[in-house]
């Protein structure tokens, strides 16, 4: 694969920079809203509990619409919903659930939104109106829709973090908390979910009966520092999946466990820097434990672009459409991804590098 200056400001760091350690910085927006519905919910009186334990002042609305997020211009605009917290319920759509292959049978959304300040957000572009947090107050009505759609015979899995970093917001809604302990209760069910953040303390003594995968988004240190603002540094990501994957009687949370490497780069030196990522996961992880891996390279629409280039307009991220090959969906849809043959490359190395490391533990996909 040419080492194309993809990321000229990322090729000036060092080789192996040094390891960073820092934690998340706990999420404390400023401006927190309740919707009248919201309050409505008895779920939705200890998500006030907890924001109102924060010490974070609460606006309550007097109708379930949500004003004051627009700003002069897109990067005001940006900022104003990003430091909000919209307590809401979810609207009856909610309740038909979405396919979403190849990470889980189907998409179940406690939230809308995420604190972290992603450069390649996956969210740009598919979720509609300022980047404002949405928690849905009426979690406890969408985990007992998902029953119906169990399969007899089968484990039917549930992905929650399609749409937000349910770590990032857990401390201000205790929802992963209600979906771990709700889907520990279904033999037919698995729970899924990733984060970039690191607090897990509080899921470790949790009764998920095996029954949640926790994942972590890894990706190598110099994308990780230029790239995703506002997140846990790799190594306290790691440390978090050590805590979640440990066994019980050893403090840890006894969780079958998950690595995200996403999104795939190929910046110069990218070999080296994986490497060295996958190296300080097999350090970490140097006991035995439910371990799976899911790939996903870097990839998106034009509408995604025009609206990271409005959140981040001095972005180093490669956005060249002409570099890429398109990928067309079913609805017509295209997406920018890398060319067949640095896609195969790419596929190559982190199949032989994974495996080395760990023969036991499945990749489950590549995208």
């Amino acid at each position: 694969m040419p080492q194309t200056q993809l990321f000229p400001s990322l090729a000036i760091l060092e080789p192996t920079p040094a390891v960073r350690t820092h934690a998340a910085k706990v999420w404390l927006p400023k401006r927190v809203v309740f919707t009248p519905d919201a309050l409505d919910q008895p779920f939705g009186q200890q998500m006030l509990a907890r924001v109102t334990d924060q010490g974070l002042d609460v606006e309550l609305l007097k109708t379930n619409r949500i004003t004051g997020l627009r700003g002069a211009d897109d990067r005001e605009t940006y900022r104003r919903a990003k430091s909000t917290l919209a307590v809401v319920c979810a609207p009856p759509s909610a309740l038909r659930l979405q396919p979403t292959p190849p990470s889980a049978d189907w998409q179940m959304n406690l939230a809308e939104g995420c604190p972290a300040h992603c450069q390649y957000c996956y969210l740009a572009g598919s979720l509609s109106g300022p980047p404002v947090v949405k928690a849905f107050a009426n979690l406890p009505q969408l985990l007992q829709n998902t029953q119906q759609y169990e399969q007899a015979g089968r484990v039917t899995s549930f992905e929650v973090s399609c749409y937000t970093d349910v770590l990032g917001i857990e401390h201000l809604t205790g929802s992963l908390a209600e979906c771990i302990r709700y889907y520990g209760q279904r033999e037919g069910a698995h729970l899924r979910f990733v984060s970039k953040y690191n607090h897990v303390d509080t899921l470790l003594h949790l009764p998920h009966h095996g029954r949640t995968r926790a994942r972590f988004s890894l990706n190598a240190e110099p994308l990780v520092r230029q790239l995703e603002g506002g997140t846990a540094s790799v190594e306290a990501r790691l440390q978090a999946l050590r805590q979640l994957a440990l066994p019980r009687e050893q403090g840890g949370g006894g969780y079958p466990v998950g690595v995200v490497l996403a999104p795939i780069m190929p910046f110069p030196g990218w070999e080296e820097a994986y490497r060295q990522l996958l190296d300080r996961l097999a350090a970490t992880l140097d006991f035995p434990c439910d371990l799976t891996l899911e790939c996903i390279t870097h990839r998106f629409t034009s509408g995604s672009k025009q609206v990271l280039l409005g959140w981040y307009p001095n972005t180093a991220l490669d956005l060249a459409e002409e570099t890429r090959a398109v990928k067309r969906n079913k609805f017509g849809g295209t997406k920018y991804v890398y060319q067949p043959t640095d896609m195969r490359q790419l596929r190559e190395f982190f199949q032989e590098e994974w495996a080395a490391r760990f023969p036991q533990a499945p990749l489950l996909y590549w995208t």
